[in-house]
């Protein structure tokens, strides 16, 4: 755990040195799959490749681009993950929440998460923004597994609220105020990178998923475990209905996200704007 805090406090003053020991920014998001076009809304100040930065893992994912990116978005201080880190990549737990916990240590308050996932309720087509409630973890471990430092964050936090309500609330008024449809509902996250079969599709509708995913949860859990508070956005880009399951076609799915963000781009703005 000192060597977790070492490193946490390497990558900080590393960031630091490039954007500026006053720069805190209270927002913090991280753009999922074919969502990265966020960035460009951001008016950014200083951008850093993951690969410059101390014990960053690296995106391989073709849609990521791994840039951490500090800017003004809605006239709110930000710093954006431009691509995340996936277990299917190889990394570890440990490893894909570190940005997160760096997050922590640059003051960062409130965490903004988007991903694209696959649709499980059949009253969510593609095109879907859903406002994530709670989640379902299917992935083969826990980031927080293992020796914990207070100074990162509690041993035993509570999870009767990984996404905040409050911030859930403030989502569908102003999805409301602004004529953006928005769904509220489960997210469950399974390894990949392949997608899942028939039955395994039905368990989830079973165990109460409405999308399923291959991010996110992890993150989630080390916020919530650092005391950061989590609002969390998923676009679906194809129906996963197992009893009228077609082949994936990833073209598609990125051309449905990409189809999705420019309204996910209006409503995080505007939710930002209300807080």
């Amino acid at each position: 755990m000192e060597q977790l805090f070492e490193k946490i406090q390497e990558a900080k003053s590393f960031i630091q040195s490039k954007v500026g020991q006053d720069t805190k920014p209270a927002f913090g998001i991280i753009l999922g799959t074919g969502l990265g076009g966020l960035a460009k809304s951001i008016q950014a100040k200083h951008v850093i490749p993951y690969e410059e930065i101390p014990h960053f893992p690296l995106s391989t994912v073709e849609e990521h681009a791994g840039k951490l990116i500090f800017g003004t978005l809605a006239g709110k201080e930000v710093m954006a993950m431009q691509g995340r880190f996936h277990f299917y990549e190889g990394y570890s737990m440990q490893q894909i929440v570190f940005p997160v916990r760096v997050m922590k240590f640059l003051d960062v308050k409130t965490l903004i998460i988007s991903n694209a996932c696959g649709g499980i309720n059949p009253l969510f087509p593609p095109g879907t923004i859903m406002n994530i409630t709670d989640h379902i973890n299917l992935l083969p471990g826990n980031p927080l597994i293992g020796p914990n430092d207070p100074r990162v964050g509690l041993r035993f936090p509570d999870m009767s609220e990984p996404y905040s309500n409050e911030l859930i609330e403030l989502a569908a008024k102003v999805a409301l105020d602004n004529k953006i449809k928005l769904e509220r509902g489960v997210y469950a996250a399974m390894t990949g990178p392949s997608l899942e079969t028939k039955a395994e599709y039905r368990m989830l509708k079973i165990l109460g998923a409405d999308v399923i995913g291959m991010s996110t949860v992890p993150e989630v859990i080390a916020a919530v475990h650092a005391g950061i508070k989590v609002l969390g956005f998923s676009v679906i880009t194809d129906s996963c209905l197992p009893d009228a399951l077609e082949p994936a076609d990833i073209k598609k799915i990125i051309a449905v996200a990409d189809k999705a963000e420019p309204v996910l781009v209006k409503l995080i703005e505007k939710v930002l704007t209300a807080l």
